[in-house]
């Protein structure tokens, strides 16, 4: 029960991997380095060796997996999506031949405080940078993260699937549905067909855990700072919402292939792609931090009596048959696993061991599983 008719549950096909010698030395320009998304991203390009830019806001937590990772082979740009002088100058000097955009305001809760950033960050900013794209001689695709809250949720036990409409109630999830609007008429008008020789596609992607995020409101940063610091605890707003969880590496896979596939001018890499876990992989909020705290072995929960004031989507799933078919991937990683390794990642991280041979480590792990 839960899957749309006519979908594919389970192909029964191992997922392939990143050609990784198709990064080897490849100029990439990746946005949103210093987020929890971007910087396993950065870590994982650097392993296989592209000659990296990152352009983004200043890191906002301390501690942060950006600095933590010590990467000094990538070269880091502070700046705004929307700061033109410095964008251009940037992407003149990266002579990008891939965009991997996954810059962007990501907090639901945030967004209700404020609107117009969250708008300015994905909308505005996404559309800076593929104008500013289009000057890149060498560039041959672009691959814009936008997520799984783009889409006009109306509570169904289906997946999404990427023909169904975008949309959503709050700033964030509106904004992401206007970015996927806004990035389709870029790549109409201007790419491609266009005019500019490189490719577009969008990617849609679950509630991603892994070691390394802090942000602010987020399930798994909310468990380590209660359940690993003085409190003991974490407490939790809405412990029936379902989700799409996924470890972070599934779909930055899935952004990579699409990547490939752009540069190598198939035109069916164009347009939007989903990438989340199976549906038996599917897991209440309450039932992921209490496996969580389990992995961790210590901390309990507490459940907020008000539960959440703001209106968030209740029930989130995505229909990944396309990119099954599509790219041949598939999620490799069980939800046990996915929990596995972000604790492993928090208590390796607690026991004071380097963040960045952890990190390193579970990509390397992760290779052996997609090689080719």
């Amino acid at each position: 029960m839960g899957q749309r008719p006519g979908s594919v549950e389970d192909l029964g096909v191992t997922g392939p991997g990143v050609t990784r010698g198709f990064w080897a030395g490849r100029r990439v320009f990746l946005t949103g380095h210093t987020g929890f998304k971007g910087a396993w991203m950065a870590a994982w390009l650097t392993r296989m060796g592209a000659e990296v830019t990152g352009y983004a806001l200043a890191p906002e937590t301390d501690p942060n997996l950006w600095s933590l990772l010590r990467l000094p082979s990538v070269r880091s740009v502070i700046g705004d999506l929307n700061d033109r002088a410095t964008l251009d100058r940037a992407l003149a000097e990266a002579r990008p031949e891939v965009i991997l955009h996954l810059a962007a305001q990501a907090l639901v809760r945030r967004s209700y405080r404020d609107p117009v950033a969250t708008f300015a960050s994905n909308v505005m900013g996404t559309v800076q940078l593929l104008d500013a794209a289009r000057d890149c001689a060498d560039l041959r695709a672009i691959v814009v993260a936008t997520s799984d809250k783009a889409y006009e949720n109306v509570e169904q036990i289906w997946g999404y699937r990427e023909t169904d409409p975008m949309g959503g109630r709050d700033p964030y999830s509106a904004s992401k549905g206007a970015c996927e609007i806004a990035a389709r008429s870029m790549a109409a008008s201007f790419f491609s067909d266009g005019g500019h020789p490189a490719r577009v596609a969008t990617v849609r992607a679950g509630n991603v855990i892994g070691g390394g995020d802090w942000s602010e409101d987020r399930l798994i940063p909310d468990i380590v700072r209660g359940c690993l610091g003085a409190q003991g605890s974490v407490t939790l707003r809405a412990p029936g919402s379902v989700r799409p969880w996924q470890h972070v590496l599934e779909p930055l896979r899935g952004y990579l292939m699409v990547a490939e596939r752009l540069h190598a001018g198939d035109a069916t890499a164009i347009g939007g792609w989903n990438f989340g876990p199976d549906r038996r992989d599917e897991r209440a909020v309450g039932e992921v931090a209490e496996a969580v705290v389990a992995a961790l072995g210590r901390g309990r929960i507490l459940i907020d009596p008000a539960g959440a004031t703001l209106h968030e989507a209740k029930m989130l799933r995505l229909d990944c048959t396309k990119a099954r078919v599509g790219l041949g991937w598939v999620p490799r990683l069980g939800f046990d696993e996915c929990i596995g390794l972000t604790a492993d990642w928090y208590g390796g991280w607690a026991a004071g061991r380097d963040p960045a041979t952890l990190t390193l480590d579970q990509i390397a792990a992760y290779e052996e599983r997609t090689d080719r």
